[in-house]
């Protein structure tokens, strides 16, 4: 097998290879070399390099209500700009607070595709699923309401933690049947379940592709439940120092510290 083969999820996706993947792995037929610590290891997004990261709003109706709106009749979509996007542990960086000064947390179940998918049915559409794994959506609270659009709020530098890793769909057979948490420097901030979201994913993957082709690699996060940090009262919101825990069932924890970035001089 060819060094090459692992350069990229996206290509043993777009290849069908995983299951070649799987055989070296079940193996242990592996060169020192490829040999890592994962304790000085650094972690990378599961996919670094998405095509496309799209992000549902409001697919949760506890979180539409504690923003005193209403859920939305179709899928409110946004993207998620892929520079956005850092791995388990990787920082947090606040930005300038001239420019935002309320970034918020939010715990997601993200899909990400497995093979291409255009104009599937909702029956087609979990064959076209590679597997699971958490996206925390950070958010710029004053830019997002200062705005129209939510591209800048949700796409400051390194407001995108997703990871830690992809969780198969054979160990995940609902993914709508998963609890999911944030914890905020051990404090319980979101408490909820997959099983509330407003559009399922089969929906969502159907939806999404009548409009454009879904292609191995693209992820599909599907909104935050209730408990962000600007609906608390008074709001709370992310502090140099504190640590972000996402935990979704069946995948795991994704863990990111926070910190101050550099201004603009």
């Amino acid at each position: 097998m060819r060094p090459s083969f692992f350069s990229s999820w996206r290509r043993i996706f777009a290849g069908g290879a995983l299951g070649e993947v799987r055989a070296v792995l079940a193996s242990g037929d592996w060169p020192a070399a490829a040999i890592v610590d994962p304790e000085r290891a650094g972690w990378a997004p599961p996919i670094p390099d998405p095509g496309k990261v799209i992000c549902l709003g409001r697919n949760y109706q506890a979180h539409a209500d504690e923003q005193g709106v209403a859920a939305p009749e179709a899928p409110l979509l946004f993207p998620k700009v892929r520079t956005a996007l850092i791995g388990q542990g990787a920082p947090i960086e606040l930005p300038d607070p001239a420019i935002e000064d309320r970034v918020d947390y939010e715990a997601e179940l993200a899909v990400v595709i497995g093979r291409r998918a255009r104009r599937v049915s909702e029956a087609e559409a979990m064959a076209c699923v590679a597997g699971y794994t958490i996206l925390n959506d950070v958010t710029g609270r004053r830019t997002q309401r200062a705005e129209k659009q939510w591209l800048r709020a949700k796409g400051f530098d390194s407001f995108g933690p997703c990871g830690p890793w992809i969780v198969t769909p054979e160990a995940i057979p609902d993914p709508h049947a998963l609890a999911i948490e944030c914890r905020v420097n051990g404090e319980l901030r979101q408490s909820s379940h997959t099983g509330l979201m407003i559009f399922r994913i089969p929906f969502l993957i159907s939806y999404l592709s009548q409009t454009m082709t879904l292609e191995p690699g693209d992820i599909i996060s599907t909104g935050t439940p209730a408990g962000v940090g600007e609906a608390r009262q008074p709001p709370v919101f992310l502090q140099a120092g504190d640590v972000v825990r996402c935990t979704i069932a069946g995948i795991g924890t994704l863990e990111n510290p926070v910190r101050a970035g550099a201004q603009v001089q």
